[in-house]
């Protein structure tokens, strides 16, 4: 209740003056959820838990099947999604924390800057994660306001493997902190409320809401209106939940005569932390998680929807990743792309069933290795070491993860994904000419933005940013 007061009395979003007169852009909302798996929605298959407005959202837009985050890890796939950028060319790599004494680099542009240039309010709710100090938080990266955690909900003293190694998990509003959670079981409603207050105060002129939810990350935690609501125990609640928020997002649009000049986009930072057992994710017949560049780690659920622009009841066969989100933004706003080089390009062709031509898209992961590279419906992974979840393990459903064991890819494979999207079947033999082009890929990105695997330094790489240290 003391949390709650607080919230009440020091409100939420300290706006900009509003612009007078009506704009005809879009207004954009970005959910982007924490470890949610390919197979956990209803239309990608789900079952033990229903998902009926993300489900009503696929109906009424587009489904992906193909579609990918570059990085299976925490904050370089939140620095790819908001810059349009390969997170290993502007320096970030893994899972910052407590410790982290660098963040996003300020001269990068983030959508939020892009689209504050067009007139756009600005607002962030949910996990960051792209750095904690005040120099990098969202309030310094474009974000009029920010409500929420600076980075992953379980780096907190409670952490299973590392007791006491984090510090107090702090709930953040602008730059101060509000309070330190101990409970986060009303966290995703906390978000959805600070939401739809954004939308409420900025319902007058062209807006952007980047809700990034914490859930369905370890610890999971759900409200009580969810409690024991799915048959699959709390990971389903907590997923039933996310939808619900979804759900209240899209009420109110309606509500304020928004709905037909919104898109809204949704989708997950990787796959599955597959070690917490019931508490991850359903990988929907793909290899491994969360950590790995095969494709239950890579590739994730996506859906975008805008009536009258996207085509009802789409689903969209050819690969995109999240790089693409930032320019087919700046397309759709008439933005101007950022100064320094990004790595997306716009999809809104593809979005409006026109023909697009395959593009190449590279799986980076730890240190800047370059391990798959994806084209239309190939795949190339080359020779590393990842980790996978041992046979013979129990698998737990009460919080506490198993242990990976790491094995090494001895020989690069090739896939066709359209025909075996689990990975199983290597036809590297086979395909000589696709090898080669794949290859090709390959070497540019290797030439530009480095790849540790072959010991390759790259021309295009750029630092994060640092604070000073004195």
């Amino acid at each position: 209740m003391i949390l709650q007061t607080l919230l009440l009395l020091l409100g939420f979003f300290q706006l900009p003056p509003v612009d007078e007169g009506k704009s005809d852009k879009p207004n954009i909302i970005l959910i982007f959820a924490d470890d949610l798996a390919y197979g956990d929605l209803g239309v990608y298959g789900a079952k033990g838990w229903t998902t009926p407005n993300l489900d009503q959202l696929a109906a009424d837009g587009a489904k992906f099947e193909q579609f990918y985050v570059p990085h299976a890890v925490c904050s370089a796939s939140r620095a790819a999604l908001l810059t349009g950028a390969y997170a290993n060319r502007i320096g970030i790599h893994g899972a910052l924390d407590h410790s982290a004494k660098h963040g996003l680099n300020p001269k990068e542009t983030t959508i939020a800057e892009m689209l504050k240039s067009q007139g756009y309010a600005t607002g962030m709710v949910g996990k960051w994660h792209l750095g904690h100090h005040p120099e990098f938080l969202p309030t310094r990266q474009g974000f009029d306001s920010f409500f929420g955690l600076p980075y992953s909900n379980d780096m907190w003293p409670n952490h299973p493997e590392t007791k006491n190694y984090y510090p107090p998990l702090p709930l953040i509003q602008g730059e101060k902190t509000l309070a330190f959670l101990e409970d986060q079981s009303e966290l995703t409603t906390w978000y959805t409320q600070k939401s739809l207050e954004f939308i409420d105060k900025n319902q007058d002129r062209p807006f952007f809401l980047y809700l990034a939810h914490s859930m369905p990350h370890v610890p999971l935690f759900v409200s009580e209106k969810f409690k024991g609501k799915s048959s699959q125990g709390l990971y389903g609640d907590v997923m039933m939940e996310i939808d619900w928020s979804v759900g209240q997002i899209r009420k109110k649009l309606k509500e304020l005569g928004l709905e037909e000049n919104t898109l809204i986009i949704f989708t997950s930072d990787n796959g599955p932390w597959l070690s917490y057992g019931g508490h991850a994710g359903l990988q929907g017949g793909l290899k491994e998680g969360k950590g790995t560049s095969w494709e239950g780690g890579i590739r994730v659920p996506a859906l975008m929807a805008w009536p009258g622009k996207i085509p009802s009841g789409t689903t969209l066969k050819q690969p995109a990743m999240t790089i693409n989100i930032l320019p087919t933004l700046a397309e759709i706003t008439g933005a101007t792309l950022p100064p320094l080089k990004i790595d997306g390009n716009s999809m809104w062709n593809l979005l409006q069933g026109k023909e697009v031509k395959p593009t190449p898209y590279f799986a980076y992961y730890n240190q800047n290795e370059l391990q798959a590279v994806i084209y239309d419906k190939w795949k190339l992974v080359f020779p590393h070491v990842y980790r996978t979840i041992p046979a013979g393990s129990e698998l737990r459903n009460d919080g506490l993860p198993v242990k990976y064991a790491h094995i090494r890819l001895e020989k690069e494979q090739l896939f066709d994904l359209s025909h075996d999207p689990g990975e199983t079947t290597d036809i590297h033999s086979n395909f000589p000419e696709i090898v080669k082009m794949l290859h090709q890929f390959a070497e540019k990105a290797r030439s530009d933005m480095g790849d540790q695997l072959t010991q390759r330094q790259g021309t295009g790489n750029r630092e994060p940013g640092r604070i000073s240290e004195k």
